[in-house]
């Protein structure tokens, strides 16, 4: 509701970034796309909260000019193994700038989804973070961020309504490791 000027798609691979869009984009250079893979700003000498990186996961020089340019972000949205797929099945992507955050914080989750790395956020946090950044707009993020809080209240309270389910006893094993009984 908050990005009216998005594109929704749905699937695994579109030969370039102009069909993925469904509109013809003349320079796939001044698009982002946010990968978070195997880079970790920590691991960066660098103070901003995105990061634009090579194909070696290096800093790419003159950040700033980089950013500036930005036309259009694509954001892989899915569990970490999909995000994965869906960059190395889209070798168009490699065309475009890689982006990673640095969020300040931990992801908004909390203890209701456990991500595999400190710096990973939910998609809707990593586009609050990206498009107030860019845009040097706080409230969007602010928006973006109350809508997902109030997801979140409702998720926790919908939870705590439900029954919490029996425990199953454990099956015993001999010492082979196989089952008994």
């Amino acid at each position: 509701m908050h990005l009216t000027n998005a594109v929704l798609k749905i699937g695994l691979s579109w030969p370039s970034l102009s069909k993925a869009l469904g509109r013809q984009v003349s320079d796939p250079s001044r698009w982002a796309v946010l990968y978070l893979g195997s880079a970790k700003v920590a691991n960066l000498d660098t103070k901003g909260d995105i990061v634009v990186i090579n194909r070696k996961g290096e800093l790419q020089d003159n950040q700033r000019a980089i950013l500036a340019k930005i036309e259009g972000i694509v954001l892989l949205d899915g569990s970490w193994s999909q995000a994965k797929a869906l960059w190395w099945r889209n070798p168009w992507m490699l065309k475009s700038q890689r982006v990673i955050l640095g969020p300040s914080r931990p992801s908004r989750y909390g203890n209701l989804r456990r991500e595999p790395r400190r710096d990973g956020l939910s998609t809707i946090e990593a586009a609050a973070m990206m498009l107030s950044s860019l845009e040097n707009r706080p409230e969007i993020a602010e928006a973006l961020h109350t809508s997902f809080e109030r997801m979140l209240t409702k998720y926790r309270k919908f939870q705590g309504d439900q029954p919490v389910p029996a425990r199953r006893p454990r099956p015993r094993r001999d010492f082979r490791g196989r089952r008994r009984g």
